[in-house]
């Protein structure tokens, strides 16, 4: 398909409000807005993860996959073990705000090279097995607005979501 058709444009638009809008449901940023310290790290009702978890997992899967779109020598983590966090709860403040910011700052990179001019959404990648930017920015839309589900989960079960 040629590059930057109208379709192109619209289908780019779209693809960054997927991203970046409560279009269906809550955004990332509104699941973990105003989340206390002593919150991220429980694992309520004997579930599997806590909102660190999740957050981190989050963050470490979009970083994963922006770099595999960009980079053919990316090596991804092993899967499951490097994808989930061990610790239920951050070390500190400064990493649960690093982790936010990296995910911020990282979906703002997959926005960038969404909307580069010659960005190609459609043509498989040379690397890989037939994945292809558009499936990739969908890929990270779907994934993190899953687990953002199970964040306001959690955020329900601890008395903790608007």
């Amino acid at each position: 398909m040629p590059k930057n058709t109208s379709a192109d444009t619209v289908i780019k638009k779209q693809l960054t409000e997927l991203l970046t809008k409560a279009i269906a449901h809550a955004t990332f940023e509104d699941a973990v807005e105003n989340l206390a310290l002593n919150i991220v790290g429980i694992k309520p009702n004997n579930l599997p993860y806590s909102i660190w978890q999740l957050v981190e997992h989050i963050r470490i899967t979009q970083w994963d996959i922006l770099e595999f779109s960009r980079n053919p020598g990316h090596q991804s983590p092993k899967w499951p073990d490097e994808y989930w966090p061990k610790e239920a709860e951050p070390v500190d403040k400064a990493a649960w705000d690093k982790s936010l910011k990296k995910i911020e700052d990282e979906k703002d990179e997959i926005i960038k090279l969404i909307n580069d001019p010659a960005a190609d959404l459609y043509t498989p990648f040379k690397h890989g097995d037939g994945q292809n930017l558009l499936r990739e920015a969908l890929l990270i839309a779907d994934h993190t607005s899953y687990h953002v589900g199970e964040i306001i989960v959690l955020r329900r079960l601890l008395d903790v979501w608007k």
